[in-house]
């Protein structure tokens, strides 16, 4: 059998009663390491587990996946994922690749952040569909999630920004002369996000179209969803390019523009302070 286990998002001890157990007899355990990260490394995760787990970076899953799935069809083996194991298209891919091999399957779910996004308040019913946002290279800076956006904040819909992690990553220099040299990891924060999309914006003004947010729009940072140490706060697209939500992983909510009433009285439980002495109403904010 092959088990594809979520992790949830904080620590070693959010894994499932029922996922520990598996993961403790099977004959191998992978540890997916590049779709998202907790807060503690390997050596946590193995201490608590009483197993040893072998990393497996995007490559192996993507490439050499029949590794993973080697005996499974006589043994048990664990696939580990940061998350729910289904949050990412790649391990449906690996659920197909088992299932062509006559390899049974079984999926054990597990919070993620397209669930846990409702800590800050805001309605999960009330969300559109999710984007990603890509760190921007000198030469590629691509806009198209922005359509998502604009769509999701036409029908009124909340819209969870999934924010770029970089993990064993090559420079084009050692891509092209084949060294197995790997840049560090890189985690885009709120900050930089917001940064990338107001000059989304700004290019959406220049070529004369509508761009559907504005500086003054009404977001939501989010830090470390589920961990001790979790932050969130409310502002405006502005205030987040500044706004110190620490390290990461971050993710970030450009709001619908039309809240329900207990959405607005949440958010300003989170609403970012002006100065030291007051904070922002939330109601007052444009969206």
């Amino acid at each position: 059998m092959l088990y594809l286990i979520g992790l949830g998002l904080g620590d070693a001890k959010d894994i499932t009663v029922k996922g520990l157990e598996v993961v403790r007899r099977c004959s191998r355990v992978y540890l997916e390491a590049y779709t998202s990260v907790l807060t503690v490394g390997k050596e946590a995760l193995e201490e608590f587990y009483g197993r040893k787990l072998i990393l497996a970076d995007r490559e192996e899953v993507e490439q050499e996946a029949d590794n993973i799935l080697k005996d499974a069809d006589i043994s048990d083996v664990a696939f580990l994922v940061v998350g729910d194991p289904l949050g990412a298209t790649t391990h449906s891919d690996l659920i197909l690749r088992a299932t062509k091999l006559g390899i049974p399957y079984r999926v054990i779910h597990n919070a993620s952040i397209m669930n846990a996004v409702g800590c800050c308040g805001l309605q999960l019913y009330n969300f559109g569909e999710t984007v990603s946002i890509v760190f921007w290279t000198d030469t590629w800076r691509p806009e198209s999630f922005f359509d998502k956006v604009k769509k999701n904040r036409q029908s009124g819909l909340h819209t969870l920004c999934l924010l770029d992690i970089k993990i064993k990553e090559q420079s084009l220099e050692n891509l092209i002369k084949g060294r197995k040299i790997y840049d560090p990891p890189r985690y885009m924060s709120v900050n930089q996000a917001a940064q990338q999309l107001l000059e989304v914006v700004q290019n959406q003004r220049i070529r004369g179209e509508d761009p559907a947010i504005t500086e003054e729009t009404l977001c939501v940072g989010l830090a470390r969803v589920g961990a001790e140490d979790q932050k969130i706060a409310a502002g405006t697209l502005q205030q987040m390019c500044t706004v110190d939500l620490g390290g990461p992983l971050h993710s970030l909510i450009i709001t619908g523009g039309s809240l329900h009433p207990l959405e607005i009285e949440m958010l300003n439980l989170f609403s970012i302070p002006e100065n030291s002495s007051e904070s922002q109403s939330v109601d007052g904010l444009r969206t």
